[in-house]
């Protein structure tokens, strides 16, 4: 099993960026599961691949980040340099940018509203940005930005709403999920974010600021950068972000799908009881009460 630790990433630093080596390394809370990260000193982080299947997004964000950071009014994370594979670490790696900000919660943000208006107006710069030769959505993110009838989608929310059983409302959860992947983008591919979640949002002073983590991005649909509205937002704000967006109700509807399937999946794969089924439970509650 791969260690990833302050010890190595100082030891990355020391070898191939000596300039940045007396800079303090400390681990990152919450540092994520693809990627590990770390602070460089107060302005820089350090990000390295947990696994052999998250190398592709390093290359993809060197690519496009600086392409996508020009057009945005928004900033996103800035790569600053790659670092290479060595004797110790088997990956490609990536020295960023640090950006200020705190990950979005929901006691950190001045207006709910707000907060909606501004994440759907920088979706919709993103959406507006020349994709052409960008990557198509695929195993390299997991699909994300791709029909919902591809890959094991429909297996597992099927497999999902099995093993629940009647703790869900089976019906209304089919009757999403049936009209979810009814249909297609049939428009020009978008870029789509990929993964458009709490933990990628800052806000500074209750507004959000930056946003974050671009390893997943694509083109494609871009209903799956839309699931938030209800897995963070309430009824109101959860229309306000959904109405800045403007996109067509077959989207929306594929938006809803993308978030079910997450839902469900996660009641089934987490540990019971543990907060993530709670907040899974009740998103699915949300849908169907809809």
């Amino acid at each position: 099993m791969l260690t990833i630790n302050v010890d190595l990433v100082q030891n990355l630093i020391k070898e191939q960026f000596p300039e940045w080596s007396n800079l303090e390394i400390k681990a990152v809370k919450n540092g994520g599961h693809d990627n590990r990260t770390f602070h460089l000193g107060e302005n820089m982080s350090v990000r390295l691949p947990s696994g052999e299947g998250y190398v592709s997004q390093v290359e993809k964000e060197h690519t496009w980040l600086p392409v996508l950071a020009k057009q945005l009014s928004l900033p996103i994370s800035k790569p600053l340099a790659k670092g290479e594979p060595n004797k110790d670490y088997p990956f490609p790696w990536s020295v960023y940018k640090w950006l200020e900000g705190e990950t979005v919660t929901h006691e950190n943000i001045v207006d709910k509203n707000q907060f909606a208006k501004d994440l759907g107006g920088f979706l919709v710069e993103l959406q507006s940005i020349d994709a052409s030769g960008g990557p198509y959505g695929g195993l390299h993110n997991y699909y994300r930005g791709c029909p919902l009838t591809e890959f094991k989608f429909n297996e597992w929310t099927l497999s999902s709403l099995e093993t629940l059983g009647n703790s869900v409302d089976r019906e209304k959860c089919l009757e999403i999920w049936n009209r979810a992947k009814s249909t297609e983008w049939m428009k020009e591919p978008v870029w789509i974010h990929g993964d458009v979640a709490p933990g990628n949002l800052l806000v500074t002073n209750g507004r959000l600021s930056a946003v974050i983590d671009f390893g997943v991005m694509a083109v494609g649909d871009p209903a799956a950068d839309l699931a938030m509205a209800w897995t963070f937002f309430d009824d109101k704000s959860r229309d306000v972000f959904l109405n800045s967006i403007g996109l067509d109700e077959d989207t929306i509807d594929r938006a809803r799908g993308w978030a079910l399937w997450k839902a469900l999946t996660t009641c089934v794969w987490e540990p019971e009881g543990s907060e993530a089924i709670k907040q899974a439970k009740n998103v699915i509650d949300v849908l169907v009460n809809e």
